[in-house]
């Protein structure tokens, strides 16, 4: 059997007893601070350990649909990890970093106070965090109206995703209702998926504190992957490289740390502050995007604030915010799509532009309160970290974002979203910052190209109609090269890709390969059509004739390249030569006939192997050439394997190497 591990955080209003809770269950008491202790109020977060064993009935049910061999690996006991978060209004913010990442919330309500601000505040909260399940502990039972308050607080939850939740009586002072509180959770986790590992982890820092002899620590709740010790991982937004000197999860020493878990992690080359690390920043790993300052989202106003309160006053565009994602709280201005104000109720689209970057990803979810921190007024969801200000309103940027606002977890609509807006994406980069694992990611890729809702070529995913208009805009271009300069293979590598306007590697490499498949032809640094057969222009046939006269005067002493008239025709004819072979250029002015390239060649070779080798101004007087054109000529031989130079002599490369091997044989005769 093993362990599964789960994240649960208190919620509800202050004075309720959600520590006193928490101690009862765990025996640890979460308030740590001599402030807390002396005025009796949570002030910050605090952090206790539960174990509770798995329901009889999820055991049965498992074993019952899994294979005997699959039956050892299921869990017999929950690892729970509980966040206590303070109640006060005046620590909300300390309270939001606490409930990120989290699996369960037990919202806390006293029989004697029932149903208060803080308790709709908080259960707005868990609502925007995207929290599904919740299982309610009524406190202090022991001072009667039950009967009355779980009615109340059931009247509350009606029309909301927690109207089916658990409501367990509880007294922390006499015990009452504590087991059946451990199995009411139990079997809430006992349906609940656990923690995903999508190879992104994510450790939202809620604590930093140096230790002494130990260095930095830093504490947090572990999302999306694990981290293991000596691993090499990233301080975001501030981009620092660290290395994992430990691990450990309440109190135990790990290897690996999971998702799901409460994580301690020592960095000891890490300082603590504003130099260094703090709450609010991110332990990553490389590759999973950066920090942005612009993020463009969909934001939610509950409709059960209450119309009487600031909280309700309307969400101006323009104004000023508080974001809260993680631990993270970061000022905000807010820029409305298509609407002057939000009110409760409403769902809009809107751009932030934060005072600070911070690492999200695409599906992160957040709480917005207003520029007085003083009052929780909306949530959202992030649909695009890849955006600026001035693409905002712009038609392809709008429709990625309406689509995804619809969809947000759907990992195809977010795919083909980002492919209808920007053409194409490298598939090892798309959506990286973002829920979605690498698999899902490849998986989505193959039903939507099998779907053809899109294009895959090499490392480069494509909107089909943006691929179809780059093949056939590359195309007409090679045709009017053809057109224009039949004499050429086809058009230069460079000039395609600049008139493509093409930046990206990858997606020349990709149409490249597309064309090459289908009718085209590659010749070094041309692409043309396979039917092209380079031929010269009637009005520069002359041009050509001109040149091999030129050259054919005196094969192994021609005139030198630019001793040539200044003529284009010329200057095509001559690359049309050199291009289907008839003419080689031997260096930047000398270019000689094939024949005698052919020619010199053989006699330079008959020459060196009479004499075993030759010196340049012996070859020179063999061929009855200047020192103008053997140097180039023998560089050239050098270039080409045929010779190899040794001093001031030229020897045949081949013999040349059959002689070490002979030499080398000889070596190991003796």
């Amino acid at each position: 059997m093993t362990d599964k591990h789960f994240i649960l955080a208190t919620a509800g209003h202050v004075d309720h007893g959600k520590s006193t809770l928490v101690k009862a269950l765990t025996g640890t008491n979460p308030d740590r601070l001599p402030e807390e202790k002396a005025r009796g109020i949570t002030i910050d977060l605090g952090f206790a350990h539960l174990e509770l064993s798995a329901p009889p009935s999820s055991l049965n049910n498992r074993q019952s649909n899994a294979s005997a061999a699959r039956t050892l690996d299921q869990p017999s006991t929950f690892s729970v990890g509980i966040v206590d978060v303070p109640g006060h209004e005046d620590f909300v913010r300390n309270m939001i970093a606490g409930i990120g990442s989290i699996n369960l919330a037990l919202l806390v309500v006293a029989a004697d106070d029932g149903w208060m601000p803080q308790t709709e505040e908080h259960l707005q909260i868990l609502s925007y965090l995207g929290v599904r399940r919740i299982v309610v502990a009524l406190t202090k039972s022991d001072l009667g109206k039950i009967d009355n308050v779980a009615s109340q607080i059931r009247g509350k939850l009606r029309e909301t995703t927690f109207a089916n939740a658990q409501i367990i009586a509880t007294s922390a002072r006499t015990g009452f209702g504590l087991e059946d509180l451990k199995e009411a959770l139990a079997s809430e986790f006992a349906t609940v998926s656990t923690p995903p590992d999508i190879g992104k982890p994510r450790l939202f820092v809620d604590r930093a504190f140096t230790l002494r002899g130990i260095g930095t620590v830093v504490t947090g709740t572990l999302a999306g992957g694990q981290f293991q010790r000596g691993q090499n991982v990233v301080i975001q937004p501030q981009n620092l490289s660290a290395r994992v000197r430990t691990i450990q999860s309440h109190n135990r020493d790990l290897e690996i740390a999971q998702p799901g878990t409460r994580t301690a992690i020592n960095l000891p080359d890490v300082p603590v502050g504003s130099d260094g690390i703090k709450r609010g920043d991110v332990i990553t790993i490389a590759n999973v995007g950066a920090a942005a300052d612009i993020v463009n989202v969909v934001l939610e106003r509950s409709a059960r604030l209450n119309r009487k309160t600031p909280a309700a006053r309307p969400l101006k565009n323009g104004g000023v915010v508080h974001i809260h994602l993680g631990t993270t709280r970061v000022p905000a201005k807010i820029t409305l799509l298509d609407q002057d104000v939000v009110q409760p109720g409403q769902r809009v689209i809107a751009q932030l532009c934060l005072d600070s970057p911070i690492l999200a990803f695409v599906g992160d979810r957040f709480v917005v309160r207003d520029s007085s921190a003083q009052n929780t007024i909306a949530g959202g969801v992030v649909l695009d970290v890849d955006c600026d200000r001035q693409n905002f309103r712009n038609a392809g940027q709008t429709e990625l974002l309406r689509t995804r606002a619809a969809a947000i977890d759907d990992v195809d609509v977010c795919i083909q979203s980002q492919l209808t807006r920007d053409g194409f994406a490298q598939t090892n980069t798309l959506l990286v910052t973002s829920h979605f694992s690498a698999d899902e990611i490849a998986n989505a890729l193959s039903r939507s190209q099998n779907a053809s809702a899109i294009v895959l070529r090499g490392k480069i995913a494509a909107n089909p109609a943006y691929w179809r208009d780059l093949v056939a805009r590359a195309t007409a271009l090679i045709d009017r090269a053809h057109e224009k300069h039949p004499e050429q293979r086809g058009l230069d590598f460079t000039q395609l890709r600049v008139e493509l306007n093409i930046e990206s590697d990858e997606l020349f490499a990709a149409l490249v390969s597309e064309m090459t498949a289908n009718g085209f032809a590659r010749a070094e640094t041309n692409i043309g059509r396979n039917s092209h057969r380079p031929s010269l222009p009637a009005e520069i046939l002359p041009a050509a004739e001109k040149i091999r006269a030129a050259l054919a005067g005196k094969p192994f002493d021609p005139p030198s390249r630019k001793d040539f008239p200044h003529d284009r025709h010329l200057h095509q004819a001559l690359r049309f030569l050199i291009e289907q072979g008839e003419i080689v250029e031997i260096g930047d002015e000398i270019v000689l006939l094939r024949d005698a390239v052919d020619q010199m060649q053989n006699l330079v070779s008959e020459f060196i192997s009479t004499n075993g080798s030759a010196t340049a101004s012996q070859l020179r007087q063999r061929l009855g050439t200047s020192r103008r054109i053997i140097i180039p000529f023998l560089e050239y031989l050098d270039r080409t394997g045929v010779t190899r130079r040794v001093g001031d002599e030229r020897v045949l490369a081949q013999k040349a190497a059959v002689a070490k091997l002979d030499d080398a044989a000889i070596g190991r005769r003796s």
